[in-house]
């Protein structure tokens, strides 16, 4: 259950994350004195929320801040501007001893396992070393929950004296998801753990990755470019362009009813399983502008074939179409 997970001081809502107006800008620097000449917007003011025990997945192309978003969310970066709220706690209030106790409870999963890895330490210490540090259970305890861990990813424990370059891609995969599980977490951002697996093992992965949902009560950000991926494993999906979001609801809002220019592009380009099957592709033309300089009005409207004039001058604000399905855009004022 959640409540073994959290101190006794958080108060349990069903709103476990809740992420408001977030910003992330990093300075660009030129000339002698390396003087900020301007900065890259890459988060610029997105909004969401994460219930207890869901996914929410997050997608868009390469360079859209997903990642980022991820990292500023578990203040691995500092933000520039906006709130965190984890249990309805300001992550960014809490000083850094604070910091420290909520720390196992908001977890990462990396996108390449093998950098993500210490070539020189065996897998009982990767998978232990910040169980150690926190203190998460008695020195008595300590071998059977690495062992009961490790045995929930799908590993043995004759593994433990073993190093990552021992390991295939999807066993260094499982290692990194019990490193994160080692610790008790609440919450994980799973940022695009499986795309750099074959397609077999990307399956294997994803399947781990709900049964221990299940298991432990875990709440996931889902972070992929991958459409398919995401359909399987989430509940509510966001679409972001250029550090914004542009679309977000529930999973089957999203994929039965794409609203935005942006997300129906995104799934025109999804494969479909049947060979027989047609389906209209929407190619976008252009390239996606840079986010230290990104066009006025609505950023999609260089490459948008919906584009009106109020495109290009006024930003779109945020509209509910229907229940819980938000949109970005003018064509729904």
């Amino acid at each position: 259950m959640v409540e073994k997970h959290l101190e006794p001081g958080i108060e349990l809502t069903d709103t476990m994350l809740e992420v408001t107006d977030l910003k992330q800008y990093f300075p660009i620097k030129a000339g002698l004195m390396q003087r900020v000449v301007g900065y890259v917007k890459a988060v610029d003011g997105i909004s969401f929320k994460i219930k207890r025990g869901k996914t929410m997945g997050l997608v868009g192309e390469s360079g859209c801040g997903k990642t980022t978003v991820g990292k500023t969310i578990l203040r691995l970066y500092e933000k520039t501007g906006g709130e965190v709220l984890f249990f309805g706690i300001d992550i960014y209030m809490l000083p850094r001893k604070d910091m420290r106790l909520i720390r196992p409870k908001m977890q990462i999963i990396f996108q390449d396992p093998y950098s993500s890895l210490s070539p020189r330490l065996p897998v009982s210490e990767i998978i232990g070393e910040a169980v150690k540090e926190h203190q998460i259970v008695p020195a008595r305890e300590y071998d059977d929950h690495l062992d009961r861990i490790m045995k929930a990813c799908g590993l043995e424990p004759y593994h433990k004296d073993r190093y990552p370059h021992e390991f295939s891609g999807g066993q260094r995969q499982r290692i990194c998801i019990a490193r994160a599980l080692a610790l008790n977490p609440s919450f994980i951002v799973c940022d695009e753990p499986v795309s750099a697996l074959d397609v077999s093992i990307q399956a294997q992965i994803i399947n781990l990755l709900k049964d221990l949902q299940n298991e432990f009560q875990l709440t996931y950000l889902f972070i992929s470019h991958d459409l398919s991926v995401v359909e399987h494993i989430s509940d509510d999906v966001g679409v972001m362009y250029l550090g914004s979001l542009v679309e977000y609801g529930s999973k089957q809002a999203i994929y039965k009813n794409p609203l935005h220019p942006y997300t129906q592009a995104l799934l025109s380009a999804a494969p479909v399983p049947d060979p027989t099957a047609k389906k209209k592709q929407i190619i976008l033309e252009g390239s996606i502008p840079s986010p230290a300089n990104p066009p006025p009005g609505c950023k999609f409207h260089t490459r948008c074939w919906e584009c009106m004039d109020i495109c290009k001058k006024v930003v779109p604000q945020t509209r509910e179409v229907e229940p819980g399905h938000m949109v970005v855009c003018h064509l729904y004022n």
